[in-house]
């Protein structure tokens, strides 16, 4: 391979013409979703675009994301515990500064795509530099970063760079990733209900009984500008009660969302006569469905079984739309297991700036993070 160079971007408007023909096959990459970003990252996110360059010719797009963690409200309030309150003393002064290279908002392998075939050597190596770029352009400006994370990678990936590069940095593996391989043989939702086994077939009537008296219909971008408040209500409400939080969105995220990708964004709200009581939103990604953030209020959650229905919901329009896999992110494994989600490994790797801090990362990480204890389920007969 000739000379690898490569550009940092701190402005979509900078970015080079082509660059959405060669960010082609994973929209998360294109500029209408970096432009959200831009428009509407969380508060404590800064975002660098990278264009990688064969002598002048771009070949290879990838994101980076700078997170300041003294800016957040709250890590997760789930866990009440002196778990959580060393966890936040620690993340305070030692770890306020992180820096990932990929996308922190999302699960899946999205941090980088090539327009053609280029050695893992080659990758470890431009991702590691890159860092080393954004650690300086941060270290001019007065701030240290103490954490940096390259995340979410398959595990054929993740085997292929530590042969290089990523060979002394450690490797972590947090919740997996629940994947929906769709049966192709699948037409309705009456053909992916008749797979399942009674007991799960059973689930599903129970969970569509109970949702009696919701309606469901997808939002336009008038609607939801409208609803906009309510939306981020719903869903602030369930992040702030995840285990663990780095972000929160921008309260304008989903309209900005919906303007800059327009169909291919897809917002479902959930009604009780013309209350929004939650909602679910999917970003069509070519072959496949990539579900985003939701909310709900939790009393009609628990009454409706509001979550579930959500998974069975966003399951038929995968099916019936003719997509290949639907990616339903980490969190909540064993009910997604149940609606015939599997759970696949993803490998990070993150180092600490700290050498001494560093020697024990791995002893560090595995006491911070939260540990998630579910059950795989088998709903098909």
């Amino acid at each position: 391979m000739s000379k690898t160079t490569f550009t940092i971007y701190s402005e979509i408007k900078a970015l080079p013409q082509n660059w959405d023909q060669v960010a082609v096959n994973n929209a998360f990459l294109q500029k209408a979703y970096l432009q959200v970003l831009e428009t509407s990252a969380p508060t404590n996110m800064q975002c660098f675009y990278i264009g990688i360059f064969e002598n002048s010719e771009l070949i290879g797009v990838s994101l980076a994301q700078y997170i300041n963690l003294n800016k957040l409200e709250s890590f997760g309030e789930r866990d009440k515990c002196i778990k959580t309150a060393v966890r936040n003393f620690i993340f305070k002064n030692f770890a306020s500064h992180v820096l990932f290279l990929g996308n922190n908002m999302i699960t899946g392998q999205n941090g980088y795509t090539f327009s053609k075939e280029i050695e893992f050597k080659h990758i470890s190596e431009v991702l590691i530099q890159c860092a080393d770029a954004i650690i300086d352009y941060f270290r001019k400006k007065g701030i240290k970063i103490h954490l940096v994370s390259f995340k979410d990678f398959y595990p054929h990936c993740a085997e292929e760079l530590k042969h290089f590069d990523f060979a002394n940095i450690y490797e972590f593996n947090t919740q997996p990733n629940m994947i929906f391989e769709l049966n192709h043989q699948w037409k309705t939702e009456a053909d992916y209900v008749g797979a399942f086994s009674k007991k799960y077939r059973d689930q599903f009537k129970r969970a569509r009984k109970k949702c009696e008296g919701i309606t469901v219909r997808e939002m336009n971008l008038e609607e939801i500008a409208s609803q906009e408040k309510r939306i981020y209500e719903l869903y602030h409400h369930v992040a702030k009660n995840a285990p663990f939080n780095t972000f929160f969105l921008a309260e304008n995220h989903f309209s900005t969302f919906k303007k800059q990708l327009k169909e291919q964004f897809v917002l479902c709200g959930y009604f009780t006569e013309d209350k929004l009581v939650g909602f679910h939103t999917l970003l069509l990604n070519g072959t496949v469905l990539e579900t985003y953030f939701l909310g709900y209020d939790s009393e009609v959650q628990k009454e409706k079984m509001l979550y579930l229905n959500m998974l069975y919901n966003m399951t038929q329009y995968g099916i019936e739309n003719g997509f290949q896999k639907i990616i339903f992110g980490r969190t909540a494994l064993e009910i997604k297991s149940s609606i015939g989600a599997q759970a696949i490994r993803m490998s990070g790797f993150i180092y600490h700036r700290n050498k001494l801090i560093n020697k024990y990362i791995g002893k560090i990480f595995t006491n911070l993070e939260p540990e998630a204890q579910w059950q795989a389920r088998h709903p098909f007969k």
